[in-house]
């Protein structure tokens, strides 16, 4: 028997020559893949380490996280293509790849989607809010990501989804309604995290409540009040309620009144103006805007002063405050001016 002849021999419907160009090819990818994940991947990484760009980087891992039976699968795979094989195999075998296929690109694809949310999301990686909200964001998109591909490999295994997807749609419909508010405070969480009213160590104050921000939830944001309780309220309340933040304040707008005794002549009214001018010239953080004799109270003759802290700390605030207030006291007693407080004269007729 020649040689060609033998090459003519059928098994398992298959010629010995297809036998063989099969296993040629199998043999051949096999190479070339080893080629592939032992000197081209190697050589990409060293480029891709000499870049300034993080890019690359997360692209030669994402080709890096591909699994070596995968490349041996895959060699199977289009080397099986040269047999005829049974329906049920063959169904198995493209079944088997496109799963494998599947997974395999879904796992790539999240190294080059975390690069980009890590961009996007995480300004300081110490912050434990946005390594929450990065965590939380890149689960829904990792449950989306394996949920559209599931529903790609139904569809090309012959699977009729479109009424897989409406039960599931429906079944969507109650979960939702059962966890309405659980999601609402996570979209809420969504929604404080990227327009950012606020952020932790800020001082706000929410209704009757305020403190300082201490940590922000997926579901519920806690915040350390004045007297040192932990307020905890919902993200759906939050975004809905009217938040006064302190923190952004570049300077604050401080209005108050000073009130004399009535028994303070004309020559000390006008020196008034000017000791409080002179208060704050020596005051950090704190510029005067005017100085007014403003009215004739009951009991007392009234100087409104208006000024303007330069900081929205609250603490330095009460510090500034509490500083001007002992100056003007310190320049009324050298001045001889006596602080009004409420009095009554009483005329006895005899």
């Amino acid at each position: 028997m020649t040689f060609e002849e033998i090459l003519k021999l059928k098994y398992l419907n298959n010629t010995v020559e297809q036998h063989l160009e099969a296993l040629g090819l199998f043999l051949a990818l096999m190479v070339m893949f080893r080629i592939f994940r032992g000197i081209v991947l190697g050589r990409l990484r060293k480029f891709a380490d000499a870049t300034s760009t993080k890019f690359d980087d997360k692209l030669v891992d994402a080709f890096d996280a591909i699994h070596p039976r995968f490349y041996d699968l895959t060699a199977f795979y289009f080397a099986s293509h040269y047999l005829t094989l049974p329906d049920n195999v063959s169904k198995f075998i493209d079944g088997l790849f496109l799963a494998a296929f599947i997974v395999q690109f879904l796992i790539s694809s999240q190294k080059v989607i975390e690069y980009f949310l890590h961009n996007m999301l995480r300004d300081d990686e110490t912050n434990e809010s946005d390594q929450m909200m990065f965590n939380g964001i890149n689960l829904f998109v990792r449950i989306i990501l394996w949920a559209t591909g599931f529903l790609l490999f139904l569809s090309n295994m012959g699977v009729n989804i479109t009424s897989l997807a409406a039960s599931l749609g429906i079944g969507g419909i109650a979960v939702a309604l059962a966890v309405q508010n659980i999601l609402s405070d996570v979209f809420s969480s969504f929604s404080i995290y990227f327009d950012k009213p606020f952020a932790v160590g800020d001082f706000i104050v929410v209704g009757e409540h305020m403190g300082t921000v201490k940590k922000i939830g997926m579901k519920s944001t806690r915040i350390e009040a004045l007297q040192g309780e932990e307020i905890v309220i919902s993200n759906q309340e939050l975004t809905n309620a009217r938040v006064q933040n302190f923190k952004k304040m570049s300077k604050r707008r401080i209005p108050f009144t000073i009130g004399v005794t009535y028994d303070t002549n004309l020559e000390k009214c006008k020196e008034i103006p000017a000791i409080i001018s002179k208060v704050f010239s020596e005051v950090d953080n704190a510029d005067l805007d005017r100085v007014n004799f403003f009215e004739f109270n009951a009991y007392s003759l009234d100087f409104e002063i208006v000024y303007y802290h330069l900081s929205g700390d609250y603490a330095e605030y009460m510090r500034v405050r509490e500083q001007i207030n002992l100056r003007i006291k310190e320049e009324f007693e050298k001045a001889g001016i006596d602080m009004a407080f409420p009095t009554q004269t009483l005329l006895v007729e005899k």
